[in-house]
């Protein structure tokens, strides 16, 4: 609907609830009308809210000219008010209130009826518009990109709802949503993990020493009272790590007409991100930069009972009785709780594998979307690779024991200029406070892993 429409709306619905407020002033509503006007005031009360609201999502001018509808009204409001008299105003108001004594007999509606009436078409009446969640974020997102890539200053970006200050930015929550939201399709373990939004540590208590229950035959006397049961946790502290990632966008891109720069950068930033976020909690092999709690290093290795090599012939058994034995691995309150993360490798090989009946190993779930192995839920992902990509890996358990830390605020962009310029490009530096770890309790194991052909280590 364009905003002229709107506006006649509004005239007309403001017009209608200034006509009927003139009749409650000169008492021309009478009793057995009361709860007709009543509903018809509710109802243009709430046909304001939406034309204002509509308006102020049009944009700053149709924001404007609404604002400016709605202050004429509240004029028309305050008007309405003077009229009703004021205790303190002399014997003009002293009249009117002899009147509405008279009037409250003529028509049968009391002083409190009218006046809740009065009130609510006032409230219609100076009605302002709100913009909408959708409109409001897209305005943040916009005015983000418009200063990263330089077309608002940093006093223009703070006064649109973005935290800049000292060279860098703090990524709005909209956007910071979006980019987590990409990393959870693209990394499985925000898909599946535990995620937790604080503003410090978190620890988590994990069982070290399991409890022991006692039973007796016999009853219990003073020389057999219950033996004490220790119960000891140790503690696995999340201690989020800086981490940062790096995209570059041309200059070029950025000043061509027609190109969406709002899209590009956040676009850009998405990608970066959940790269460098993926490889560290799957393998946080960095060098400097390792993280012990990462999937790859924390999940207990399970090495074949009897050799299996893919390229011999009759492979498909033999792995089949292998993952077999790997689902059997986690204890039952794990087991329930289990699925299956593996890598382009091994879903290549499931796909030509059957059990020992013929079936297919391999197959989609009821509703078609996603797999099943062995009875238990199955999804793939690049991360899983080990050193060697062209082997089958798989890990099986309850990924909910991968604890995700993520700081409140802590996401934040810098801009680079300088840096790149010699290529004719800006650099966007992403920065956030983030930990992931993999936690469990040595007594039950959360996560397997499984690499084909991988061999148990020598012991001495």
């Amino acid at each position: 609907m364009n905003r002229r429409l709107l506006l006649a709306l509004q005239q007309r619905n403001n017009a209608r609830l200034t006509e009927l407020r003139g009749q409650l002033e000169r008492n021309e509503v009478r009793a057995e009308d009361l709860e007709t006007v009543q509903a018809e005031v509710q109802e243009l009360s709430d046909q304001a809210q939406e034309i204002a609201d509509a308006l102020a999502n049009l944009g700053d001018e149709g924001e404007g000219e609404g604002e400016e509808s709605g202050e004429a009204s509240r004029g028309d409001d305050g008007e309405g008010e003077g009229r009703d008299g004021d205790p303190d105003s002399g014997e003009e108001g002293e009249g009117e209130r002899s009147g509405e004594g008279q009037g409250e007999q003529r028509s049968g509606i009391s002083s409190e009826q009218r006046n809740n009436i009065m009130t609510q078409i006032g409230k219609g009446l100076s009605t302002r518009g709100a913009k909408s969640t959708k409109t409001k974020e897209k305005e943040i997102r916009s005015a983000f990109a418009n200063f990263v890539v330089g077309n608002i200053s940093e006093a223009e970006a703070r006064s649109l709802g973005v935290e800049a200050g000292n060279g860098s930015v703090t990524i709005p929550e909209v956007i910071a949503s979006e980019i987590i939201t990409y990393a959870q399709e693209e990394n499985l373990l925000r898909k599946y993990g535990s995620r937790h939004k604080t503003k410090g540590d978190v620890k988590y208590p994990v069982l070290v020493k399991k409890a022991d229950a006692n039973v007796t035959k016999t009853e219990r006397g003073t020389g057999t009272e219950i033996p004490e049961t220790a119960i000891e946790f140790d503690e696995i502290l999340l201690d989020p790590a800086e981490f940062d990632a790096l995209a570059t966008v041309t200059k070029k891109l950025i000043k061509m007409s027609g190109v969406n720069v709002e899209d590009i950068v956040i676009e850009e930033l998405k990608k970066a991100y959940v790269r460098k976020e993926t490889e560290y909690m799957f393998s946080g092999a960095e060098v400097g930069h390792e993280n012990p709690g990462a999937l790859s290093k924390k999940a207990v290795p399970y090495y074949e009972s009897t050799a299996v090599d893919i390229t011999a012939a009759g492979y498909s058994q033999k792995l089949y009785s292998q993952l077999v034995k790997l689902k059997g691995q986690p204890v039952t309150e794990v087991l329930k709780k289990s699925m299956w993360i593996v890598n382009r490798a091994a879903l290549t090989v499931l796909e030509d594998m059957t059990d020992t009946t013929g079936r297919p190993l391999l197959h989609q779930v009821a509703d078609g979307v996603g797999y099943k192995l062995l009875g238990h839920k199955l999804d793939f992902t690049d991360a899983a690779d080990g050193t060697d990509p062209t082997k089958p890996v798989f890990y099986f358990g309850d990924f909910k024991a991968f604890h995700i830390q993520d700081v409140i605020g802590g996401m934040e962009l810098q801009k680079l200029i300088e840096k790149f310029s010699g290529t004719n490009k800006v650099g966007f530096q992403i920065y956030n406070l983030l930990d992931g770890q993999l936690v469990y309790s040595p007594f039950e194991p959360a996560v397997y892993r499984y690499e084909v052909g991988a061999t148990a280590p020598a012991t001495v």
